[in-house]
């Protein structure tokens, strides 16, 4: 009797087992876990799982089980790679995990750029090319690093590689100190010399170990307008500079600014050339007395301009004289002076006026000039004169010798005769 209650209490036991076993179990279904590389051993909420061959690896799952959250699947020389499982399988089903590892790097790079770009580049002395560029496949370690580029100071630097990682190097060089000279000259000299704000001298001057670069120029001289300018030094090369200083004016004279379009016209003031307007800005007339003067502008192919101006002490008149194409004139001028003045002129043997007289029309070529004044001798001469100028004659006048006036001597010669003859006869009648 007690034999059959040990026996079946051992079965009731044994029956009792079997809901259990099923609760932890029950069902299978797997994940099927694919990676690149064979050999990877692959773990389940950091559980051994087995590992990787042809591929994949199987993991069974009971689907009554505690589900798993996440995966890792690792290999000696290679990154580990880590991942959130999907929702369990079900019973007879196979879930795809993929797991991709990445080889683990053992070199690095260094990219190397300069400014100026395209400085040689070596590495441990070695050429590597120029820059900008990328040394790839190094150990990791210590390197030196050289820049060179011509017309600049070489540049170092020391750098780590580490593997896997790309180290950058940025090369600013310094250019290497060269020189010129720049010669200043100046209308008139004696001008006192500036560059870049510093005094260097009196012109003319020659200024040397002039750095390669764009200096600034000024000139300075007492009762003259200040002149500025810029000059670019090459190296091993004579920059020159050339000012023409304009006069300030005084109060009892003026200036003439004269523009022109086109540029390149001849500049008269009253009828005396003066020069020919620039490419780019105005021609200045200095000095010019107070008062009313005459502008003449003249152009090849084009008709003169000329106007009248009046100049103020200390100040600028302004003449823009936009030219009329046309037939160039054939006439010009002859501008006849004489000292004293007053005298009478004539050109051609035709009486034109008293000095000082400027005669306009008178036809291109050869014309006699021929100038008189009561008490003094007559002054000839011949001038050329071209069509659009003005030819000048200035003539010295020379006085008359004057004759010692008569003072009635026959008188006396003949009461000097009757005195000889008395005196003839005074002698006779002695005898």
């Amino acid at each position: 009797m007690v034999k059959k209650f040990v026996i079946g209490m051992m079965l009731l036991f044994l029956c009792a087992g079997i809901p259990a076993v099923s609760a932890i179990g029950g069902d299978e279904g797997w994940y099927r876990v694919h990676c690149n590389i064979d050999g990877a051993n692959v773990y389940f909420d950091g559980s051994y799982q087995g590992t990787t061959y042809g591929g994949s690896l199987d993991v069974p799952v009971y689907t009554t089980g505690a589900p798993y959250s996440s995966f890792r699947v690792e290999k000696s020389g290679y990154q580990a790679y880590s991942g959130s499982l999907p929702s369990s399988p079900a019973a007879g089903q196979t879930v795809d995990v993929y797991a991709t590892l990445q080889p683990i790097e053992t070199a690095g790079s260094i990219r190397v750029s300069s400014s100026p770009s395209g400085s040689a580049i070596y590495l441990n002395g070695n050429y590597r090319g120029v820059a900008p560029l990328t040394i790839q496949s190094l150990s990791p370690g210590t390197y030196s690093l050289e820049a060179d580029h011509s017309g600049y100071q070489s540049d170092y630097a020391t750098v780590t590689v580490k593997a896997g990682q790309q180290s950058n190097v940025q090369f600013t060089l310094t250019p290497i100190e060269q020189y010129g000279s720049i010669k200043v000259t100046s209308s008139p000299s004696g001008a006192y010399v500036y560059m870049d704000g510093t005094y260097k001298g009196k012109t003319p001057l020659t200024l040397t170990s002039v750095s390669t670069a764009k200096h600034n120029i000024e000139l300075d001289l007492a009762n003259y307008y200040d002149w500025r300018s810029s000059v670019t030094v090459s190296p091993g090369v004579t920059s020159y500079v050339n000012a023409q200083l304009s006069a300030v004016p005084s109060e009892t004279t003026g200036g003439i600014d004269v523009v022109s379009y086109p540029a390149g016209a001849d500049v008269f003031l009253d009828d005396k050339y003066q020069g020919k307007t620039p490419s780019a800005g105005v021609y200045t007339i200095s000095n010019v007395p107070v008062g009313s003067h005459t502008v003449r502008v003249a152009l090849s192919g084009y008709q003169d301009y000329t106007t009248g101006v009046v100049v103020s002490g200390a100040t600028t008149s302004h003449v823009s004289a936009a030219l009329q194409p046309g037939q160039a004139s054939t006439t010009g001028s002859i501008a006849v002076t004489s000292s004293p003045s007053g005298a009478e002129v004539y050109i051609d043997n035709a009486y034109k006026g008293i000095t000082p007289l400027t005669v306009d029309g008178v036809a291109a070529g050869t014309h006699a000039v021929r100038v008189a004044l009561a008490g003094y001798g007559d002054w000839s001469t011949s001038v050329q004169v071209g069509a659009g100028s003005t030819a000048s004659a200035s003539a010295s006048l020379s006085p008359v010798p004057t004759q010692a006036p008569h003072t009635g001597t026959a008188p006396f010669a003949v009461i000097g005769a009757l005195g000889v003859l008395g005196l003839l006869v005074v002698l006779h009648r002695r005898d």
